[in-house]
This record gives C-alpha cells, sequence and structure tokens, in this order.
C-alpha cells in the first residue's frame, strides 16, 4: 500500500516537472522570436545612426569610467592602458583601490606618474574613508582614489561621491572594453532623455588575441568549461537580456559593463553595500524607485558594445561563482518582493519579476528533483515509452534547438567568431552542455540558495 502511493507520488511529480519543462520552453521559444525581431531592428537602426557619426559624437555626454579594484596588480596597469585608448570625446577614468594589500597602489602610481590631487566631492553616499586621490602627469583626466577597504559596492559609491559627469560606466578591472564601445552604449542617452541605465553585451576572452588591451584575433578557448560559457554568455545576452530589452523589463546590467545615469544613482541611494550582487540589486531598485516616484524612464541593453571578460577555467572556481551569482539573485528578488505582480510596475512586476521568481529561484529545485523522480520512475518500469520521449524532448532536446538558435542569431547579426571550425565547436558545445552541464548549473544554483538561506554574503 505505501509503495503504491510512493510510486504515485512519484508519477504525479514526474508530471508536474513536465508541466514546468514545457512552460519554460515556452517561455524561452517566445523570448528567442522577441530577440530575433529585436536585433533585426537593432542591425537596420546600426545602418542608420553610427556611433562613430561626428554629429551624433558632438551630442554625447561625458563618461566617467569606475574601475574599482582589490588587489589587482597583475591586471590593473593593463586594464587602464585598455581603457585610455577608448575612442571617446569626453572620458575620465576614477580608479577605485579599495584598500589593496599588494602592490596595486605602487604599480598605478609608479607607472602613470600619478601625484596629490583635489577633486571635489559631488554627492555624500555613505561610504568607508578616503585616504589621498591621485591625478596622472602624463593623462589628465586618469584619477585614482586610494581607500580603505570596504568592497566592491562601497568602492563604486566612493566612485559616484567623486564623479563630475552626468554619466559613469562601471566596468570591473579584468574586463576590457572595445575601442567603440562607449560611444555604442551611449547612443540611448542621446536619442532618449528618459534613459537611465544601458548595458552592452560580455562576451568571453579566453582563448582570444590580445595586445595593449586590445582584441586582436577572436578564438574559441581550448579549455571545456570556459566552452561551455561562451555558450551560456551568448544565450544569456542573446535569447535573454535583449528579448527583456524589447519588453521594456531588463532586471539586469552586468555589472562588468555598465552606463549610468549619476543623479538617479545617488537619488536611489547609490550601490548597496549589504548585498553580494549588487549590479543586480540596482537595477532592481530603480525600477522601483521610479515607478514610486513617477519617473519616466528607460533601462537598454544593446547587443554590439562589447566588453571582454576571463572566465573560470576550473569547476571550482566556475562554481563558486554560480553559486555567488545565485545568492545576488535571490537577495535582488526578495529584497523587492513588493514588485511582484504589481501593476504599478508594469512589465516588470508582471513578468519579468515573476519570471525569475519561477524559474530561476524555484525552477533549480524542480529541474534537479524532477531528474532524480524521472530515474527512479524509469527504473522501476513504470515510465510508458510515449512518456519517456515526451519528458526528454522537453528537458533536454529543446534545450538543445534554443542553444542552437542563439547561434543563428550570433550568425546573422555580428559573427564575431568567423571561422567554420567556431560554430561547428559551438554547435556541439550547446548540444553537449544540455547533457550534465546545465544539470551541474542547477545543483550549484541549489547550493547558492542555501547559501543564500544561511545569510552567507563572502564572495566566495
Amino acid at each position: 500500500m505505501i509503495k503504491d502511493i510512493l510510486f504515485t507520488m512519484i508519477a504525479v511529480f514526474n508530471y508536474v516537472v513536465l508541466i514546468y519543462f514545457t512552460t519554460l520552453n515556452i517561455w524561452y521559444f517566445v523570448l528567442n522570436i522577441i530577440a530575433y525581431r529585436g536585433l533585426k531592428s537593432y542591425l537596420v537602426r546600426l545602418k542608420l545612426v553610427s556611433p562613430n557619426d561626428k554629429i551624433l559624437m558632438n551630442s554625447a555626454p561625458p563618461v566617467t569610467l569606475l574601475t574599482p579594484a582589490f588587489n589587482e596588480s597583475q591586471n590593473c596597469v593593463k586594464s587602464i592602458k585598455s581603457q585610455l585608448k577608448i575612442k571617446y570625446p569626453d572620458m575620465r577614468i576614477l580608479f577605485i583601490n579599495d584598500g589593496s594589500t599588494d602592490d596595486t597602489l605602487a604599480k598605478m602610481l609608479t607607472t602613470f606618474k600619478m601625484e596629490p590631487a583635489f577633486l571635489p566631492k559631488v554627492s555624500k553616499l555613505e561610504t568607508r574613508d578616503v585616504k589621498q586621490i591621485y591625478q596622472s602627469q602624463i593623462y589628465p583626466k586618469l584619477w585614482l582614489i586610494d581607500k580603505e577597504n570596504g568592497k566592491k559596492a562601497d568602492a563604486l559609491n566612493v566612485g559616484i561621491n567623486y564623479c563630475q559627469t552626468p554619466l559613469f560606466c562601471a566596468i570591473d578591472n579584468d574586463s576590457m572594453l572595445e575601442e567603440d564601445s562607449i560611444a555604442r552604449v551611449v547612443v540611448p542617452f542621446i536619442e532618449d532623455v528618459r534613459t537611465i541605465v544601458s548595458g552592452g553585451i560580455i562576451r568571453i576572452a579566453n582563448g582570444c588575441e590580445f595586445e595593449n588591451g586590445h582584441i586582436q584575433k577572436v578564438d574559441l578557448p581550448k579549455n571545456i568549461w570556459a566552452r561551455f560559457q561562451v555558450m551560456e554568455y551568448l544565450r544569456a545576452f542573446y535569447g535573454g537580456r535583449l528579448a527583456w530589452d524589447k519588453l521594456d523589463a531588463s532586471l539586469i546590467v552586468s555589472g562588468a559593463f555598465g552606463v549610468f545615469r549619476h543623479s538617479i544613482v545617488v537619488a536611489a541611494g547609490g550601490y548597496l553595500h549589504e548585498t553580494i550582487g549588487e549590479d543586480m540589486e540596482l537595477i532592481v531598485r530603480l525600477h522601483k524607485y521610479c515607478g514610486d516616484n513617477h519617473i519616466p524612464y528607460k533601462i537598454r541593453y544593446l547587443p554590439d558594445p562589447i566588453a571582454w571578460t576571463e572566465g573560470p577555467t576550473t569547476l571550482k572556481t566556475l562554481g563558486k561563482q554560480r553559486d555567488r551569482w545565485q545568492r545576488g539573485l535571490l537577495d535582488s528578488v526578495m529584497r523587492h518582493i513588493s514588485i511582484l505582480f504589481r501593476p504599478k510596475y508594469k512589465k516588470v512586476g508582471m513578468l519579468a519579476m515573476p519570471f525569475y521568481f519561477i524559474y530561476e529561484m524555484i525552477g533549480p529545485f524542480i529541474e534537479v528533483t524532477g531528474y532524480i523522480a524521472f530515474l527512479l520512475f524509469l527504473l522501476t518500469g513504470n515510465a510508458s515509452t510515449s512518456f519517456i520521449v515526451v519528458f526528454l524532448l522537453v528537458s533536454i532536446v529543446m534545450g538543445m534547438c534554443l542553444s542552437v538558435f542563439t547561434l543563428v542569431l550570433e550568425e546573422i547579426s555580428f559573427h564575431r567568431y568567423p571561422k567554420f571550425k567556431h560554430m561547428v565547436n559551438l554547435i556541439f558545445i550547446a548540444i553537449i552542455e544540455n547533457l550534465g552541464y546545465r544539470q551541474l548549473n542547477s545543483w550549484w544554483r541549489i547550493k547558492g540558495t542555501w547559501s543564500y538561506m544561511r545569510k552567507n554574503q563572502s564572495w566566495y
């Protein structure tokens, strides 16, 4: 009797999981269609509006690059040299040394001949104390703020306090922007005064060749874990963020590359210190702040301004990163759960937040337990052939098809992987990632949820 009840429960749960995967794939299919239409219209717009147009750039507002760094001795000089080569009419750079204990500060001061200087404070976000401000004697628009350690959000808030321009760009120290990335990403601010945030695409730099901080040759990484990330990033940015942008419901602008309107970020309170996902949390809070105060606004994502970043190459490091990302997502959603299903916040409240709540927060538990229940159903001989076929179709095969469709979007748009073998390798990755790697990601996200519940706010 108990055995029969147990088998019945497993069977019912399997059908629940089947419904979950079906609705998830419908969502992703719709998002991909929206992304395809959005990409087509964006490519048409690119022919009409070039970021290199002199008239357009004459209207471009000044931008400050904020680069927070802690113990970045190996990358800091290379990163700043790369930023100095960015082509933009009026751009300043603020390097924020967040209490590094290595020779990051010494390298910066020596390499760029920096001397103590005065920079006025323009806002009063609460931060750790600033020790000294320096200005380069070689590059007058390069500044360095040396401060007490307070982690990334605190360092960014210090940069905001001393930012003298109407826009600022938050960029990770280990990311490298292409020469025209800033010119491209500020176009929405020029076109529409309601724009408060604009973000670009992040691509995996592993395997590529760089010279003086700029991309010379695009190639795929040799490391299998980095290759999986190439596919993940393409799917996330093309199939996800482009679609949410078209729906006016973007919840994430990557912390590695995003441009913000200074005044609105200060009014909303800057970056939150008590979160591990300060980038997503700020975007969600900006939605809430503008909705609560009836401020017309736009948060944009563009598919071609590029920042290149190194992806983790070991399973351990990759797992820790995904654990951290899940904690950041949960924290951002739960802090602003009042947005959920609230018409006041329009598509953010009625579409984006429910999607993230159901499929990104709860989804990993359903997926992992669903695979286990399916195996039990299979091993006990209770699964019919039709059920097995349908389950594998919606849980595995549809995922493969959606990943391949992402590669189609890449190929018809910017074609950054130029060789035929690149596309063959990516198609192979798109297929095999659904046979173990996707399930591993779900497990990491479950671990991240457990870490969040234990109130773990450490970077690792």
